[in-house]
This record gives structure tokens, sequence and C-alpha cells, in this order.
């Protein structure tokens, strides 16, 4: 292997190095935040033709030049472009936007984040867009579901609450046959774990608010394309005018630098809590895509190079109340409805009132977890006192 050659190298040290300009950024490691939206030209003449590597704020800056360079270092060869949004659900809504067109179909996964279905149901419902849900089970059989006028899948691999397993590279194939573009959200394994461009998906998006971010304090998006779709994605990023301010840009950047050893810490940290729960008398299920067990795991197998700190758990039969004192008496778990940070993280949730294509029967409360980077031994030991707590609320 040489090394010496960016696309021969591995992603941890494509992570550290990829968007880095030291001539450039005189001398300093990391590239300045550049706040400006005036980009002044030399001549009359550069000004008429727009010539300049950077031609005004919301198109870019060389902070933003080395975010970008970074992720498509990270996404590989057959990402053409990595556009910038200001959070994950603005990276959802611009890549369909940029897509789609009145009279359209789109086909999406039944297991998606609830905003995509949001977005779906509303926005483009208005603007004369059909939307058909699917089991995120289906592979192949998706080739049932398409129209004449079909232009697009939308897949999450895994759900990011019931964490069925799409096969994306089965419903590729079909897809592709048909002339539509598949798209993903790739925020659960992002692409450190899962380079989803190399498996037959167009268009890649992610919530960088999450692990890309790594410290729950940005609210960031990106949407990675190949040569196909990339046109159309940076020109709905243009006429929408859509941009995410330097500061996030700089954090997103710097999170990028250190994903690869808090990924690996969420990996094993999680699949650790995810087998000491499924051993818990408490627990009816463990819905992972890691674990041996699950319906997912050939695919997630086949397909990702690891899983991240999130994952869900079915407990047995439960009254609310009982599951609410054991959230209550949580102490390094905490209740929030975002994750990839540092910090662990519970919340209960119910699909059953959103999901079309499919029926939510877990047979039991289902909480989600966010396994952060706090000592596994203390975790479970909080959730030992919280399952104590469940027992005698019962």
């Amino acid at each position: 292997m040489d090394s010496s050659h960016p696309q021969e190298q591995q992603a941890e040290t494509r992570l550290v190095t990829s968007g880095r300009d030291t001539k450039a950024q005189k001398g300093f490691v990391n590239p300045p935040v550049f706040h400006g939206s005036t980009v002044l030209y030399p001549t009359a003449e550069d000004l008429h033709a727009h010539r300049g590597e950077f031609t005004y704020g919301r198109h870019g800056s060389p902070t933003t030049k080395a975010f970008q360079e970074t992720l498509m270092a990270l996404e590989g060869p057959q990402c053409a472009g990595v556009g910038i949004v200001p959070s994950g659900l603005s990276a959802i809504s611009t890549t369909l936007l940029s897509v789609l067109k009145a009279g359209d179909h789109l086909l999406v996964c039944d297991n998606v984040y609830r905003p995509s279905r949001n977005f779906c149901n509303g926005m483009l419902t208005r603007l004369g867009v059909e939307t058909t849900y699917f089991d995120p089970m289906i592979g192949a059989g998706i080739d049932k579901l398409f129209k004449p006028n079909t232009r697009a899948v939308l897949v999450e691999a895994p759900g990011s609450q019931s964490f069925e397993m799409p096969d994306i590279r089965a419903i590729a194939e079909v897809t592709h046959g048909h002339g539509a573009l598949v798209i993903d959200d790739n925020t659960w394994a992002t692409p450190l774990y899962h380079r989803s461009l190399e498996q037959g998906v167009d268009i890649s998006m992610q919530a960088a608010t999450k692990y890309i971010g790594g410290h729950s304090d940005i609210m960031f998006g990106t949407i990675s394309a190949n040569a196909k779709a990339w046109p159309m994605v940076t020109e709905g990023i243009r006429l929408l005018g859509v941009c995410a301010g330097p500061d996030d840009v700089f954090l997103a950047l710097r999170g990028l630098r250190t994903l690869s050893v808090r990924l690996a810490q969420h990996h094993r940290s999680g699949l650790d809590m995810a087998r000491w729960l499924a051993a818990r008398p408490e627990v009816a299920r463990v819905l992972h895509p890691g674990l041996e067990t699950d319906p997912g795991h050939a695919i997630w197998k086949r397909d990702f190079t690891g899983a991240s700190g999130l994952f869900s758990i079915v407990l047995k039969p439960a009254p609310q109340k009982a599951v609410d004192t054991m959230l209550n008496t949580l102490k390094l778990f905490g209740m929030g409805f975002s994750w990839g940070g540092f910090e662990s993280l519970a919340i209960p949730f119910d699909c059953d009132a959103y999901r079309t294509a499919t029926k939510w029967s877990p047979g039991g409360p289902t909480l989600r977890l966010h396994i952060g980077l706090e000592s596994v031994d203390d975790l479970k030991a909080d959730l030992d006192r919280g399952f104590a707590a469940l027992k005698a609320a019962m």
C-alpha cells in the first residue's frame, strides 16, 4: 500500500490530514474561522467574470473548504461534492427539494426519522409530490412499488428508533434499474463505518449535529453526492440559500478530526451495554443490528465496519408510570431528543402513531438509549438502580 497517496491512506489518517493547508494557514494546524459575507475583487474584469476561489460568504470560505475536503476524503472516491447546511433536517429537506418536482413520486422507508415523514407529508404534499412508505425489510421487493414517475427512494439504515436494517444494495440495484435516485440518511454510522456511496447510494445525508460535532454544541447537516446527483444538490443549495454559520463549520471540522477515536469508543461501549441489557430480566428485546440475534445483523456485518452508541430496548410489559419512575431515577442517562454527543441519553418512544407501511407492536414499552463516553460499569450501575425503581413502582 502506498500510504503517501491520500486514497490509499486509512480513514483515521484521512480524517486527521485532509483539508489542511498549513502554508495558507500561516503555519497553524487549524484553519481560521472566517466571519465574512463580502469578498472583494481586485479588478473590474475579475468582478465581471466572478473570478476567484471564493465569491461570497454564503457560497463558502477557507473554513468550509477545509471541512468539505475532509468529509469528501472520508466518503470515498464516489463523492463528487459535499454540501453544508444548518441542520440535519435541513439536509433532508434541501436534498428532497433538489431532486423532486411537482408530479413526482417518492418512496420512503417506514422507519425514517419522524421529521422526515413530517416534511414529506406536509410540504412535499403541498408541492404536489406523492409519497409511499415501504417496509424497511422489503429488499428487492421494492420493485413492485415503483411507478413511472418515481424519482427517488429515501432510506435510513438503520432507523434511529426501531433499528430495522434495510438492504441498501438490493434497493439500489432495483432503484437504478428504474432510473431513480437512492438517498440515505447515514447519521447513525457516519461514512467512517458505512460508506454508502460505495454501495449504490447517490446522496448520503447526515445530521452532523450528532457524531461529527460530537459535543452536543452545534446544529449542522451535510449532503454528500456522487457525480450524477451532485449538480442537482449544489443547485438546490444555491437556489434555497442555505448555509451554516462559520463557527459551527469550524466546530464540525474539529469534531471530524477525532471522530475515529470517539466512534470506536461508542461502538465498544454500545455493544457491551446491548449484550448486558439482553441478559436483563426486565428486557424483552434489544434492537441493535450489531447483535448476532438481531434480524438485520447479516446486512450490518456485510455493509458496515462498526456501530455507533445508539440503540433501543423493549421492556417487558410495565405501566408508563413505572417506566417514568425508572427514567427519573437515572443519574448518568439524561433525557433529551438528540444523540451523538459524549453524554449518555435515554428517552421513551412509540412509533405506532405514525408508522403506516408496517405495524409497530414491540410487546412492551420502548426506550432509546445513547451510550456516551462514560465508564460502562458506571452506566450499568445507573441502569441497575433504574431497573430496581421500575420493579418497585409496578
